[in-house]
């Protein structure tokens, strides 16, 4: 006999939809008082399954130092891993270290690197997105899983779309990066024509921490600094 589930009360339903928008607002709220006061940043993005004394982890770090002791702030998750070292990397060259936490059932937990004042906790997703890409000026992205995946194409296309003005997006890794960007040129762009060559200028894969720095500063000697939207 098949199982069936009880019936759903719609009306209660409706009604705890409508007050999660409160909740929402509270989170959107909270986010844009404690970030507009944070100066440019960067966000870095990468696997919070990355550990201390993996290239990746420590070239997280030493990325993020260089670009603390050169007047930016740094925005990760708020995890271990990349987001771990993104944060530790700004800690010890005593610039803002920001994290941007979100409530998971594996994987996620503060890092201790995060400034105190600066650690912001997230029940939904789309309101930690917004918050990564309306106060950072640059996102390095680390090699990574789904997560980094999707912060990345999610920042593409608001660019894309013209819905946020254009910021540099920094691919760390060409060993990680080169076959998914050589899919994404060969087969989007000219096979399929679903994207336009514009479209991927801002996109650089490097392999070093000067090279993210010079990717940063190349952009923000043409253009100011400001928040997005």
């Amino acid at each position: 006999m098949r199982n069936e589930l009880p019936p759903k009360n719609w009306n209660e339903v409706k009604t705890n939809d409508s007050w999660a928008i409160f909740k929402i607002m509270g989170e959107f709220v909270n986010g844009y008082e404690k970030l507009s006061r944070i100066g440019p940043c960067v966000s870095i993005f990468g696997s919070a399954r990355t550990k201390p004394g993996h290239e990746y982890y420590e070239l997280a770090v030493d990325i993020a130092k260089k670009i603390t002791e050169n007047g930016y702030g740094v925005i990760t998750g708020g995890g271990p891993g990349i987001m771990e070292a993104g944060n530790k990397g700004a800690h010890l060259a005593g610039g803002t270290s920001v994290g941007l936490n979100i409530t998971l059932p594996f994987e996620q937990h503060d890092n201790p690197y995060i400034d105190s004042d600066k650690s912001i906790d997230f029940d939904y997703f789309f309101v930690r997105k917004v918050m990564f890409v309306k106060y950072s000026q640059g996102f390095v992205v680390m090699p990574g899983g789904f997560g980094t995946l999707d912060e990345f194409f999610e920042a593409l296309t608001l660019i894309q779309t013209h819905k946020i003005d254009k910021f540099p997006l920094i691919l760390v890794g060409s060993e990680f990066w080169t076959g998914l960007w050589k899919w994404v040129k060969e087969t989007l762009l000219e096979a399929n024509n679903n994207v336009s060559k514009e479209d991927l200028d801002l996109v650089h894969i490097v392999d070093s921490s000067d090279e993210v720095l010079q990717v940063l500063n190349d952009f923000y000697n043409k253009y100011n600094l400001s928040p997005n939207f």
